[in-house]
C-alpha cells in the first residue's frame, strides 16, 4: 500500500535567476545562474549530484528533446540526466521527478532545473509549439486568454456574480501581486499600479484586462533535494522537507461531456486532495501559512482558492475583495513575490520559482517581504486551460 514521500526528502538548496528580459544571455546562462545559487546554498559540490532533471519547452531546436542542454550548461558529466516536458506544469513536474528518485533510494542527491527563454522568440504570447491533433482540429485558433476568460463566465453564470463585483476582485487580485512585486529584486515586473488602472485597463479577453494577464519572460530556477538524514548531517538545522506532491492531468471529460459546469478546474481540485491525504492537511484554511499558484490570469488565481478549499465555492471573491490573501491581510497571503503576474511566465523555471519563494519564506530568508513565522506553504502548478490541463501541487513545510 502506498505510504506517500511526507517528510522522506529535504530541499538543502534552491537558486533562481532573474526573471525579465535577459536579451544578454542565453538559456545556458540563466540555468547557471540558477545552479550556482542552488549549490552554494546547499554547500554541496557539482560532483555530488547523482541525478538531474531538466525542465525546457522551447529549447529543442538544436538537440531535440534531450537534456544535452542542462548537461552541457552545469557539466554534469556521466550522471543520468533527464529532459522533461509537461505543458506550464513542467517546473513542478521537475521537482517532483528529483524528490521521488530520493524518496526511493535512487539518489542521495538530485537536482531539478527548469529554464526558458521567451523574449527572443518575438513571440507575445507561449511560443505555438504544441502540435497534432489537439491543437489543429480541436482548438486551432484558440488562445489561452479566450480559455481562462470561459473561466470566468462559467463562475459568474453558478454563482450569480455580477460582471462589477467580478471585476472588483478580479483587479485586487492583481492589484496585490504588483505591490508584492515591488519587494521582490528577482521579479520583472516592479511597479506598483492602482485599482483604477486595473480596471480601466484594455480589455484583452472580456473580462481580463490587460492587468489581468501574466506576461511572457525569462528565466530559471533550481533545486538540490536529499534526505533529511543526510541534511542533518551536512549541518542544516533548519530544514525544509516535501510534505507532498501529486499531478493530475484532464483525460478530456472536461471537452467531451456535460460532467463539468465550467466554473472551477478539476485536475486541481484531484491533485490537492491527495496533496492533503498526504501531508495531513485537513483545515487548509487555517493550517497553510502562505501559497503561490499559478495565476496566469488573475480569474485562475480566484478560481484557485475554491479549488483548493481555501475559500468556499462561490467565497473567493468576498475573500478576495476582504483581503484574506493580501501579504499583510489576516488570512493566507497568496503570491508574496509578486506570481507570474510580476515575474513573467517562462514555462519550465515557473513551478520551481514558486517552490524558491516558499523554501525561502519558510527559512525566513524573504527580506522586506518576509512573513510572520511561516511554517507551511503550497505551491500550485497549471498546464494547459481549464477545460483540458495538468495540475501539480507540492507542500513544503520545516521539519
Amino acid at each position: 500500500m502506498a505510504t506517500g514521500i511526507k517528510d522522506k526528502v529535504a530541499i538543502i538548496g534552491m537558486g533562481c535567476s532573474k526573471f525579465g528580459e535577459r536579451w544578454d544571455v542565453g538559456p545556458a546562462e540563466l540555468m547557471s545562474e540558477a545552479f550556482e545559487e542552488a549549490l552554494r546554498d546547499a554547500g554541496v559540490e557539482r560532483k555530488q549530484i547523482d541525478a538531474a532533471w531538466y525542465g525546457s519547452c522551447t529549447d529543442t531546436i538544436s538537440v531535440g528533446n534531450s537534456a544535452i542542454p542542462a548537461s552541457i550548461a552545469l557539466r554534469l558529466d556521466g550522471i543520468p540526466v533527464s529532459h522533461m516536458e509537461n505543458m506550464c506544469a513542467t517546473g513542478s513536474e521537475v521537482l517532483r521527478a528529483a524528490v521521488y528518485a530520493v524518496a526511493s533510494g535512487a539518489a542521495d542527491f538530485a537536482l531539478a532545473i527548469g529554464a526558458e527563454k521567451l523574449k527572443d522568440t518575438g513571440y507575445g504570447g507561449l511560443p505555438a509549439v504544441y502540435k497534432g491533433t489537439l491543437n489543429d482540429l480541436w482548438m486551432p485558433h484558440g488562445s489561452a486568454p479566450a480559455g481562462f476568460a470561459q473561466l470566468a463566465a462559467g463562475y459568474r453564470s453558478k454563482y450569480g456574480i455580477s460582471k462589477e463585483e467580478l471585476k472588483r476582485a478580479l483587479a485586487h487580485v492583481s492589484w496585490k501581486s504588483h505591490q508584492n512585486g515591488v519587494l521582490s529584486p528577482k521579479a520583472h515586473l516592479r511597479k506598483a499600479v492602482t485599482i483604477e488602472q486595473i480596471m480601466n485597463a484594455p480589455m484583452i479577453a472580456e473580462p481580463l484586462g490587460l492587468f489581468d494577464c501574466c506576461g511572457i519572460s525569462d528565466g530559471a530556477a533550481a533545486a538540490i533535494v536529499t534526505t533529511p538524514e543526510i541534511a542533518r548531517a551536512l549541518g542544516k538545522k533548519d530544514m525544509v522537507t516535501v510534505k507532498a506532491i501529486q499531478l493530475a492531468i484532464g483525460s478530456g471529460v472536461e471537452s467531451g461531456t456535460n460532467q463539468w459546469d465550467g466554473s472551477y478546474v478539476r485536475t486541481t481540485r484531484a491533485a490537492v486532495k491527495r496533496a492533503y491525504v498526504e501531508a495531513g492537511i485537513t483545515r487548509p484554511r487555517e493550517e497553510l501559512s502562505l501559497m503561490e499558484v499559478h495565476d496566469c490570469f488573475s480569474i485562475t488565481e480566484l478560481v484557485t482558492m475554491e479549488d483548493l478549499g481555501v475559500s468556499a465555492d462561490g467565497g473567493a471573491v468576498r475573500d478576495v475583495l476582504d483581503g484574506f490573501f493580501d501579504r499583510t491581510g489576516n488570512g493566507v497571503p497568496c503570491q508574496v513575490d509578486g506570481g507570474l503576474k510580476c515575474f513573467g511566465h517562462p514555462i519550465a523555471a515557473s513551478g520551481l520559482r514558486m517552490a524558491y519563494e516558499v523554501y525561502n519564506q519558510l527559512l525566513g530568508r524573504a527580506g522586506e517581504r518576509q512573513l510572520a513565522n511561516p511554517t507551511i506553504g503550497l505551491t500550485h502548478n497549471l498546464g494547459g486551460v481549464p477545460y483540458l490541463g495538468i495540475a501539480a501541487i507540492s507542500i513544503l513545510g520545516l521539519h
